[in-house]
C-alpha cells in the first residue's frame, strides 16, 4: 500500500473533493420552520416509506441502498413495542423518479417517508409531498434542503463545529485560524466554524482560503504560518479531509516552520479515515470529533452478526431514521415535525442525537486526539443532549 506521505509528493493535476453526497449545487433551499402535526399513528403500525438508490447506475449506491435498508429493520426489529412495516420504494438515484415514488409512497398509506440519499432528491422529495403533511427523514447532510417538512439526518458541519470549537474555547484555546478551500464546501465549513466561535466565546484570528489545488494550497501555507504568528492564534481549525487537502497542510505546515506543539491543531473532519492520515507529524496532539465509540462499535457488532459482514459507514442512517420515527410514535402517537423534535434524544447507532426546529440535527460526539500516532478520545461523548430540540 502507497502511504499518503508518498503520495503527496507526486505531481496531481487536483485535490479531490469529497463531501457526503450533502452540497449539490442544483438542490434549492427549502426553509422555515417545520410543518406542524403529521399522521396520527396511534397504536397501529406505523407505514414507513423507504426510498432508495436500488437500481441507480452510480457506483456504490446499490451496496449502500442494501446496508441502509439492512440497518432500518435491525431498528424496527430493537424497537420492541412499536410495530414499523417498511416498504423500499426505489428512487434509481433520480431525482424525478424520488419525488414520484414519494407521491406513490403518501397515495398507498405512508405515514412518513425516510430517504432519499442525496440532497437533490430529497430536496425534490419535500416539494412533491409538501401538502400531505408526511415528514422526510432524509439520509442529506445539506442544511440548505432541511425545514417544513424535510429533516437531514447526515452528519453536518455545524455540529462538528459546535462540538469541536466549544471543547477548544472551554480549554483556553479559544483564538482561532481558519483555513478553508475557496469552494462552495469550504465556505460552509468556514460559516459553520465562525458560527459555533460565536456561540462558544471563541474568537477568530483570522481566515485563510486557499484555491482548490496542489499549487493552491502550496502557495497559501506561508501565508497561514504567517497569520498565526502575527495574530497570536492558539488553535488552527483545518476543514479539509484526507482525500483532499489535509494531507498536505499535515506535511507542509511543520517543513514551513509551525511547530504543532505550539499551536493547538483542530480538524473539522475525520482523520482517522484511512489511518495512515494520523502518521503525519502536523496532526500530532490534534483534536477532532468523532462519532460515540462504544455506540459505533455496538452496532457494528450486531450488524455483522446479523448480516454476516460490517455495516457501510452510512449505514448508521438507516439504523438513526427508524430510531425517531419509533421512539417518537411511541411518545406521542403522531409523525409531524414538531413531534420529531420534543424529543430530548433517540438512541442511535453512531450514539445520541435528536432533531431541532430547523430540520437539522445534533449528534453527541467524543472528542478525539492524535497521540503517537494513534487516536485516543479524550473527552468522550455526552450520553445526553439536554432539552428538546426546539
Amino acid at each position: 500500500m502507497i502511504s499518503l506521505s508518498r503520495l503527496i509528493r507526486k505531481p496531481v493535476a487536483a485535490l479531490k473533493l469529497v463531501v457526503l453526497a450533502g452540497l449539490l449545487a442544483a438542490c434549492q433551499p427549502m426553509g422555515g420552520g417545520l410543518m406542524g402535526g403529521g399522521p396520527n399513528v396511534g397504536r397501529g403500525a406505523v407505514e414507513v416509506a423507504m426510498l432508495l438508490p436500488v437500481s441507480s447506475g452510480q457506483g456504490g449506491d446499490a451496496v449502500i441502498a442494501r446496508n441502509l435498508e439492512n440497518a432500518a429493520r435491525l431498528a424496527a426489529a430493537d424497537l420492541g413495542g412499536t410495530a414499523v412495516n417498511i416498504t423500499v420504494y426505489d428512487t434509481a438515484g433520480q431525482a424525478a423518479q424520488a419525488a414520484t415514488v414519494a407521491r406513490q409512497a403518501v397515495s398507498e398509506g405512508a405515514d412518513v417517508i425516510i430517504g432519499p440519499l442525496r440532497s437533490d432528491a430529497a430536496a425534490a422529495v419535500g416539494v412533491a409531498v409538501a401538502n400531505s403533511n408526511i415528514a422526510v427523514l432524509s439520509f442529506s447532510n445539506n442544511t440548505e434542503i432541511a425545514g417544513g417538512n424535510v429533516f437531514v439526518l447526515g452528519h453536518t458541519f455545524q455540529n462538528t463545529a459546535d462540538r469541536v470549537i466549544g471543547f477548544a474555547a472551554a480549554r483556553g484555546q479559544n483564538n482561532i485560524v481558519i483555513t478553508h478551500a475557496d469552494t462552495l464546501a469550504g465556505q460552509v465549513a468556514r460559516d459553520a466554524i465562525r458560527r459555533a466561535a460565536a456561540n462558544s466565546g471563541a474568537t477568530i484570528a483570522g481566515t485563510v482560503p486557499y484555491e482548490f489545488s496542489q499549487t493552491g494550497v502550496i502557495n497559501v501555507v506561508p501565508q497561514v504560518v504567517e497569520i498565526v504568528r502575527e495574530s497570536g492564534a492558539t488553535g488552527m481549525m483545518l476543514t479539509s479531509d484526507s482525500a483532499g487537502a489535509l494531507p498536505f497542510f499535515a506535511q507542509l505546515l511543520p517543513e514551513n516552520g509551525l511547530d504543532p506543539s505550539e499551536i493547538q491543531m483542530m480538524g473539522l473532519t475525520r482523520w482517522d479515515t484511512p489511518p495512515q492520515t494520523l502518521q503525519f507529524a502536523g496532526l500530532q496532539g490534534g483534536w477532532f470529533a468523532v462519532p460515540d465509540p462504544s455506540a459505533v462499535a455496538d452496532f457494528n457488532a450486531r450488524y455483522t452478526a446479523a448480516y454476516g459482514a460490517g455495516p457501510h459507514i452510512l449505514a448508521a442512517l438507516g439504523y438513526d431514521a427508524i430510531r425517531a420515527v419509533g421512539e417518537t410514535a411511541a411518545a406521542s402517537g403522531r409523525l409531524g415535525g414538531t413531534d420529531f423534535v420534543a424529543s430530548a434524544g433517540f438512541n442511535g447507532a453512531n450514539g445520541v442525537f435528536r432533531l431541532l426546529n430547523d430540520g437539522t440535527n445534533q449528534r453527541a460526539m467524543a472528542i478525539a486526539q492524535v497521540i503517537d500516532n494513534q487516536v485516543a478520545v479524550i473527552d468522550p461523548a455526552p450520553r445526553r443532549l439536554g432539552g428538546a430540540g426546539l
